[in-house]
């Protein structure tokens, strides 16, 4: 067995593990702090919107110009008046597209990058884009992302509890803001494959929560029946028996959309490319971050204020404290909590033979 997955091994059964209940905190400080960069960076800089979302025009020449994209970023800017994006195509020839142009500023602007590119005026194409369809789009964007997120709590509520689904809803929350934020940091420019790869992520970032929360409710089965853990450190186990499998699956999601960010958008400079990419990339990270310090230890928050788990907890602390006063060691016993049977002979998610075939005695 790889030392990877001994370790999960280990992990699962509870031999070793990280206290990140304990520490939760410090990772509420971290969310918080990002959470608050992010937020600065969207109101100080704001959003660089694409042509589909605020409208304007997209030059485009089927041969090479004689002059660098560089120089003709440039000569665009300065005849537009507005920021021009330049990109090389694999025929040779450029795409320029400027922002906020209409049709008699767009032919100027055609006349001007014909004498200064060496290009016949007829040999460039130009299309001109209104903002009104990418209104549409966003729109369509918010609904559904409104629409995803009541479903989300709906099935939560149901499949889990309303605490789960409140603490999936925040992660959700935190990942969106998160990778928002680092558009607007970074100045990428947001367009419809921003959208895409953002409601995508979404789902990631849901699926590594989900993945805890059903261990979670496979571990407080019976809960309050055992005096050997607090909710608290049965989500703390459930965290850590699914930390490789977690790491395993982020990792993997990971490395082909670092491919597309780093090789197809920063070595061969495909636009869209970055526009996805990054959205994924960033959603990843956050929602993998997200599902273990944040949504379980939200949960443990929530849970720990009912007044059975205050009881349950306060009766634990009692015996550990009798314990210590005999000088008995408070661990001895079943590693796992669901082997837990002291109090009211029922296991915590699993009943326990000892050894008899079970029916008889």
């Amino acid at each position: 067995m790889s030392r990877l997955g001994n370790l999960g091994a280990r992990l699962y059964r509870g031999e070793v593990g990280y206290d990140f209940i304990r520490n939760r905190k410090i990772w509420y400080g971290i969310s918080i702090l990002i959470t608050i960069t992010a937020i600065i960076g969207v109101a100080v800089g704001g959003l660089r919107m694409g042509i589909e979302f605020k409208g304007g025009a997209v030059f485009t020449t089927d041969t090479r110009a004689q002059i660098s994209t560089a120089q003709a970023t440039d000569v665009a800017t300065e005849a537009s008046g507005h920021m021009a994006i330049v990109q090389e195509l694999g025929n040779g020839g450029l795409r320029i597209q400027i922002t906020e142009v209409d049709t008699a500023k767009a032919n100027e602007i055609k006349e001007t990058l014909s004498d200064e590119l060496g290009i016949p005026a007829n040999d460039i194409n130009a299309d001109l884009v209104g903002p009104s369809w990418g209104e549409q789009i966003a729109n369509k964007a918010w609904t559904g992302l409104g629409v995803f997120m009541i479903l989300v709590v709906i099935y939560l509520a149901i499949a889990f509890e309303w605490r789960m689904a409140v603490a999936a809803l925040i992660a959700l929350i935190h990942d969106i803001t998160i990778t928002v934020g680092v558009y607007a940091l970074v100045g990428f420019e947001v367009t419809p494959g921003t959208v895409i790869g953002l409601l995508t992520i979404l789902g990631y970032s849901l699926y590594d929560t989900v993945v805890v929360f059903d261990s979670l409710k496979e571990g407080q089965k019976d809960i309050t029946k055992q005096t050997r853990f607090t909710y608290s450190e049965i989500a703390n186990r459930s965290i850590n028996s699914t930390l490789v499998r977690s790491i395993n699956t982020t990792v993997v999601a990971l490395l082909p959309v670092a491919g597309l960010l780093f090789i197809g958008g920063g070595v061969f400079g495909a636009g869209m490319l970055n526009d996805i990419s990054l959205s994924l990339f960033v959603g990843l990270a956050a929602g993998a971050y997200s599902s273990i310090f944040i949504a379980t230890p939200l949960v443990a928050d929530l849970k720990e204020r009912e007044p059975q788990m205050k009881a349950l907890k306060k009766r634990i602390l009692a015996k550990r404290a009798a314990a210590a006063a005999r000088g008995d060691s408070p661990e001895d016993g079943p590693e796992d909590p669901r082997d837990e049977a002291e109090t009211a002979g029922t296991a915590i998610g699993r009943p326990r033979s000892h050894g008899r075939t079970p029916g008889k005695r």
